[in-house]
Parts: C-alpha cells; sequence; structure tokens
C-alpha cells in the first residue's frame, strides 16, 4: 500500500510537470508571438504616417527584413495634408491605405467615431505604458515629446527661459523664437491645446506678442545654429537626431512646467474600407510594432518607446519615467472637439497678427 501511495504521488506530480510544460510552452511573449506571426504577413500594406521621411527609410528597411513576404510602403505627409486626403477618401467611400501611424491621438478618435477603423485586441496592450482604445481601434506606437532648445555656442543658459511661460513671456525673446505650426502638425496642435489648458488663451495672444516665427522644425534648427533664434519649440527628436549624426551641440531644454508628450497612434482601417483588404497583415504587423523588437526601431529614431520598463532611451534623451512625470497633460477628446477653434485662435494672434 505505501509503495502504491509512492507510486502514484510520483505519477501524479510527473503529470503536473508535464503539464506546466506544455501550458508553459503554449504561453508566448507578445514579441514572441508577432515574430512567430511573421511568416503570415503577406500581400500589400500601405501605411500613411507622419514619420520623418529619413525614419521612414530606416523602418521600411527593417519591415522588409522582418517581413519578407510583404510588400509594405509608406505614405509621407503632414498632419494637415493627411487629414484632408482622407477626409477626401472617406468622402469617396475608400481610403488609399491599410494602415495609419498618425502624431496625436485626438485624430484617432475622430476616425473611430466616424466608423473607418478596424477593431484587434492586442496582447500586447497589458504592457503599454500609455493610453490605448479599451476597445482595441488604435494604441500607441511611438512617443514625441515637445520640448525647447537652444544653441550654447550663441547664448548662454542664464539667458535663456527654462519654462514654456517664459518661452512666450520673456521680452527677452522676443523676435528670436520658432516654432512649429498647429495649423499642419499634429504634435504642435497637442502642444498649443496642453499650453492652453494650461494658460488660457492668453498664450497665443503672449506667442503673438513674441513674434514667435512658426515654420518647420529644419528651418527653426537652421536659425538656432545661425543664431537668428535663441530658442525654439521643438520635438525633441529632431534635436537628438542632429546630436547623434551631425555631433551638434544643439541641446534641448526639458522645460520645468513640463514638456508636452505626445503619443503617436497605430491604426487599422476597416477591410472594406481599406486599400487591400488586408487586415490580418496589419494585425501583425501593430503587434510587431508594439514589440520590443519594434520598439527598439522606434529608438533608434530618437523616440521614446511606449513600453512599461522599458530600458532604451533615445540617443542622448533622459528617462520617459522622469519626463512623463514633469509633462503637461494633454485632454484627447477637448482636443478632437475643440481642434478648429484653438486653430483659428492661433491663426488670430499669431499667424495674421504677426503677418500684419
Amino acid at each position: 500500500m505505501i509503495r502504491c501511495g509512492k507510486t502514484v504521488r510520483r505519477l501524479v506530480l510527473l503529470g503536473l510537470a508535464l503539464t506546466m510544460t506544455l501550458v508553459s510552452c503554449g504561453e508566448k511573449k507578445p514579441a514572441a508571438a508577432a515574430k512567430d506571426a511573421a511568416g503570415e504577413v503577406s500581400g500589400k500594406l500601405v501605411i500613411y504616417t507622419s514619420m520623418y521621411e529619413d525614419i521612414i527609410e530606416k523602418m521600411t528597411q527593417t519591415l522588409n527584413t522582418r517581413f519578407p513576404k510583404a510588400e509594405i510602403k509608406f505614405f509621407y505627409g503632414g498632419t494637415g495634408t493627411l487629414q484632408a486626403k482622407i477626409a477626401a477618401e472617406m468622402n469617396a467611400g475608400k481610403l488609399g491605405c491599410d494602415m495609419m501611424m498618425l502624431a496625436e491621438p485626438s485624430y484617432s478618435l475622430e476616425l473611430k467615431e466616424a466608423g473607418i477603423l478596424h477593431k484587434y485586441v492586442s496582447p500586447a496592450r497589458d504592457r503599454l505604458a500609455f493610453e490605448y482604445d479599451s476597445e482595441g481601434y488604435w494604441y500607441p506606437v511611438r512617443v514625441l515629446n515637445m520640448v525647447l532648445a537652444y544653441n550654447p555656442d550663441k547664448y548662454s543658459l542664464g539667458d535663456i527661459p527654462h519654462t514654456m511661460q517664459g518661452f512666450a513671456h520673456d521680452p527677452r525673446l522676443k523676435g528670436f523664437i520658432s516654432m512649429p505650426n498647429p495649423l499642419t502638425a499634429g504634435s504642435a496642435l497637442a502642444a498649443i491645446s496642453a499650453l492652453r489648458d494650461k494658460y488660457g488663451y492668453e498664450y497665443y495672444t503672449a506667442l503673438g506678442n513674441q513674434k514667435v516665427m512658426v515654420e518647420s522644425g529644419s528651418v527653426a534648427l537652421t536659425k538656432l545654429e545661425t543664431g537668428e533664434c535663441k530658442v525654439i519649440m521643438i520635438l525633441e527628436e529632431s534635436v537628438l537626431k542632429k546630436r547623434e549624426e551631425e555631433k551638434s551641440k544643439l541641446t534641448v531644454i526639458y522645460p520645468d512646467d513640463g514638456s508636452v508628450l505626445i503619443p503617436s497612434t497605430i491604426m487599422t482601417v476597416k477591410g472594406e474600407k481599406s486599400a487591400n483588404n488586408n487586415t490580418r497583415a496589419a494585425e501583425i504587423v501593430t503587434d510587431w510594432f508594439l514589440s520590443e523588437e519594434g520598439q527598439a526601431a522606434i529608438v533608434g529614431g530618437w523616440m521614446h518607446s511606449v513600453l512599461k520598463n522599458y530600458d532604451k532611451l533615445p540617443y542622448d534623451a533622459i528617462p520617459t519615467a522622469k519626463i512623463l512625470a514633469a509633462s503637461m497633460p494633454v485632454n484627447w477628446e477637448k482636443t478632437f472637439r475643440q481642434r478648429e477653434e484653438m486653430r483659428k485662435k492661433f491663426e488670430d494672434n499669431v499667424t495674421i497678427k504677426k503677418a500684419k
């Protein structure tokens, strides 16, 4: 009897061990699942994006390696250009893309409400450090960071304000500041939305009084190098890229009153409204972008990762958690609903006023 009991116990323990082994083999992390599914991706995928074109080139090479059976192409455009293109295509009943990687979540809310997005519950969602759509219509895929920057070869840090508030009010800067255009750039719209919520529409009036130059990041960086600008409002990635590739001394200022973190989104278009009706491939590519391997490609493009406890950082950047703790919040629902109001106020107080 005793021997039989020991034998039974051994068999039970052996069975449990075998079961646990089989279960553990069947459970795969999102990154592993995305890799294993790579072979399923074939056919065409067109992705509309506002990422910079040199970053798109790097992404395309990476995607071609990861998904060799697929033909994945990006179509680049600024947020304003893409919104106009998408609106025209929606009116025609079919979009020219299968996926979108756009600047900020407020436009994702609009597209979801319009009923053109495909719902997909990604297994990577629990690993995300930033807000995502609970029904699976959109996910954050890269984190942009609106900061200030200056040139230490031209001006002393003591002569430069360390806050977004000072950027719009410090009299020493009048006529020597630059920022991106919220009428055309989604990241800039997110910034003026956060700044409006923190300081009121008076902030726009102050920018106009400062004679802020509204222009592209590349133009602003050139003016920072020549000394034509003392300080600029710009995406962190633009400065970091220049520091790494050109060994530039242009320096990021993380504002004391908060930079604006912008979790850019990835979305899939409904099959019947998409260019190639290839939603399964789009789901797998989404999972890949949200995996550690995909996020490494994002960070390699000087943007921050959307994953929790992810230790890789863009070149020369401070930790994402530190930026997040001091960031200026953005109300994405208000940004969506009040987008045109904010653009009109900005145009009246900055663009038109400066022209006069």
